[in-house]
């Protein structure tokens, strides 16, 4: 049988650099316009829940206007 392989000791700038390169990939992703496409698909999602009739035992939710 082997031996489990030991957790290498934490390399806390190793940590820091990873957490900083992750930060700036996601805000640059974060940035980015949302496409149309989806943008379309939420206005008639939007417009299907408010035309749907709702289950008397259905609270209403908090809605707001975008």
């Amino acid at each position: 049988m082997t031996q489990p392989r030991r957790a290498r000791p934490r390399n806390e700038q190793a940590d820091r650099e990873i957490d900083e390169n992750l930060k700036r990939a996601f805000d640059e992703i974060a940035s980015e316009p949302v496409p149309d496409r989806f943008t379309d698909l939420l206005k008639q999602l939007k417009e299907k829940e408010a035309h749907a009739p709702r289950a008397p035992d259905q609270p209403e939710e908090n809605r707001s206007d975008d």
